[in-house]
C-alpha cells in the first residue's frame, strides 16, 4: 500500500504534464489554423460542391473578406482543446493499460490501443464543434442563420442525431482510426528517423508530417461525407443514404471524391508536424527536469 500511495502522485504529475504539453503544442499550432483557414474553407467548398479550386476561390471572393473567417472560432477552440485531451487521454489510457495484465495485446501495440480509446472520446466530445463549424462555413445558411447564437439555438432544438451529433458514426470511425494510427506509428517512426541521423526536432516534425499523410489519404472520404452531412441544418438522412447521394453526386469517380484532398493533406502536414515536434520537445524537457 505504501509504495502504491507514493506512485499515485507521480502518475498524476505525468498525466497532468501530458495534458499540459498536448494543450500547449496544439495552442501554438492553432496559429497555423488561423493562417491556413482560408485554405481550409476553400477545401470545404470543394468537399461540399465538388468545385475546382478557382471556382471555390471565386465564391469566397464574391462573399467578401468579412465572411472569409466566418466559422473560424469552432476550429480554433476545438484545436486547442483537442490536443489537450487527445494527448492527455492517450497517455492516461496507456498508463492504465501498462499497469494491467494485457497479455492478449502485444506491448508494442498498446499505444495504438490507447489512441483508439482517445479517438473515441474525442469524437464524443468534439462532434458538436465540428457540426457547428460546418454549418457556419456553408454560405447557404447565412440568410436563415446569420449568427452563431441562431445556429446553436436551432441545433439545440433538434434531437441529438439530427442536431449536434449529425454524422457521429463517420466521425467516430475517422477519429478512432486516425488516433490509433497516429500513436501506433509515432514512436517507431521517430526512432527510425533518429537512427538514420535526424535530429530529435526534425525526426518529430517529419514523423508528424508522414503520419498525417498516412492517415489523411485513406480517411479523406469520411471527412467529405461528414462535411456534406453536417453542412445542412435540416435533412441529410442516415449515413448510408448520405453516402449514396455523395457518391452519385461525384459521378461515382474516386478522383472527384478526393477533390481538394491535396490541400487538406498539405494543411494537415503543417499542423501535425508542428504539433508533434513541440509536444515531443516539451515532453523531453519535462522528463529531464523531473
Amino acid at each position: 500500500m505504501g509504495s502504491g500511495s507514493r506512485q499515485e502522485p507521480a502518475d498524476s504529475v505525468v498525466w497532468f504534464h501530458s495534458y499540459l504539453h498536448g494543450g500547449t503544442s496544439s495552442l501554438i499550432s492553432t496559429l497555423t489554423t488561423l493562417v491556413t483557414f482560408p485554405l481550409y474553407k476553400t477545401v470545404f467548398r470543394q468537399q461540399l460542391h465538388s468545385t475546382l479550386v478557382r471556382e471555390a476561390v471565386s465564391q469566397l471572393r464574391r462573399e467578401g473578406p468579412l465572411k472569409l473567417y466566418r466559422g473560424v472560432a469552432p476550429p480554433l477552440l476545438m484545436r486547442s482543446l483537442n490536443g489537450t485531451l487527445l494527448f492527455g487521454l492517450q497517455d492516461t489510457l496507456l498508463q492504465q493499460l501498462s499497469l494491467r495484465d494485457t497479455s492478449a495485446v502485444p506491448r508494442m501495440a498498446l499505444p495504438a490501443v490507447a489512441g483508439l480509446g482517445a479517438g473515441v472520446l474525442e469524437a464524443v466530445l468534439f462532434t458538436p464543434f465540428e457540426r457547428v463549424q460546418n454549418v457556419l462555413q456553408n454560405s447557404r445558411n447565412d440568410a436563415s442563420l446569420p449568427t452563431l447564437r441562431s445556429i446553436l439555438h436551432r441545433l439545440a432544438s433538434k434531437p441529438p442525431a439530427s442536431g449536434y451529433y449529425t454524422a457521429f458514426l463517420p466521425v467516430l470511425v475517422r477519429n478512432a482510426l486516425g488516433s490509433s494510427l497516429y500513436f501506433g506509428l509515432k514512436d517507431p517512426m521517430c526512432e527510425t528517423l533518429r537512427a538514420c541521423g535526424c535530429s530529435p526536432v526534425a525526426s518529430s516534425f517529419i514523423t508528424g508530417v508522414l503520419n498525417s499523410m498516412v492517415i489523411s489519404l485513406p480517411l479523406y472520404p469520411l471527412s467529405v461525407l461528414v462535411a456534406n452531412m453536417q453542412a445542412q441544418v435540416d435533412g441529410g438522412g442516415g449515413v448510408r443514404s448520405s453516402w449514396k447521394r455523395l457518391w452519385a453526386a461525384r459521378q461515382r469517380r474516386l478522383v472527384l471524391l478526393y477533390r481538394g484532398g491535396s490541400l487538406v493533406i498539405f494543411r494537415s502536414c503543417i499542423t501535425w508536424g508542428i504539433t508533434t515536434a513541440i509536444y515531443d520537445q516539451l515532453k523531453k524537457r519535462s522528463r529531464s527536469s523531473g
